[in-house]
């Protein structure tokens, strides 16, 4: 007998009529607005936690940066002709509520700096996805000035993960051990 025989039917919903792309790529705003505001309320609890130096400037630096991401955002609902609006995203709330845990356990530790490394890295890798699918999305339903936005959020998310991890193989991490 098969496994999947024995497996209870999950629950499926009708698709949603007339969805399409252009309603994705606006879930997808309203996700990585809600988002970005999280991450910019949750930054200050990281730095003040933060012991080396280079690790506090660039959480700091990267704070500037996602006020700028919120700005890009708002650029971008401009340009599809929607005004701002955030929508929970369930899933940078978790990372943020482990990201607060862990600088609970850890606070004051050898291991403090590498576990907020951890938790930042959890969260810049959930930010390039995301920008990296709405680059995508925009390119597709020709919105070359939203691709334009997007593409330079996504590289200043993928450069300060560079620089995260180079703070970590650098000498956090060995700090740490």
């Amino acid at each position: 007998m098969s496994d999947v025989a024995t497996k209870p039917a999950s629950k499926t919903t009708a698709p949603a009529a007339g969805k399409g792309l252009a309603d994705l790529f606006e879930h997808a705003l309203k996700d990585m607005y809600y988002a970005e505001k999280k991450i910019y309320k949750s930054l200050p609890k990281m730095i003040k936690a933060a012991q080396d130096p280079d690790l506090k400037q660039s959480l700091t630096n990267h704070r500037d940066q996602t006020s700028g991401h919120i700005d890009a955002l708002e650029q971008v609902f401009d340009y599809i002709g929607k005004r701002p609006k955030a929508e929970k995203c369930d899933a940078i709330d978790g990372i943020l509520e482990e990201s607060v845990s862990l600088l609970e356990d850890f606070a004051g530790t050898d291991a403090g700096d590498a576990a907020i490394i951890f938790s930042a890295q959890a969260v810049e890798h959930y930010e390039i996805t995301r920008y990296g699918s709405m680059v995508a999305y925009a390119k597709a339903l020709k919105l070359p000035e939203a691709a334009e936005v997007l593409t330079a959020v996504l590289t200043q998310e993928t450069e300060s993960d560079k620089a995260l991890t180079s703070l970590a193989k650098g000498r956090i991490n060995a700090a740490a051990a």
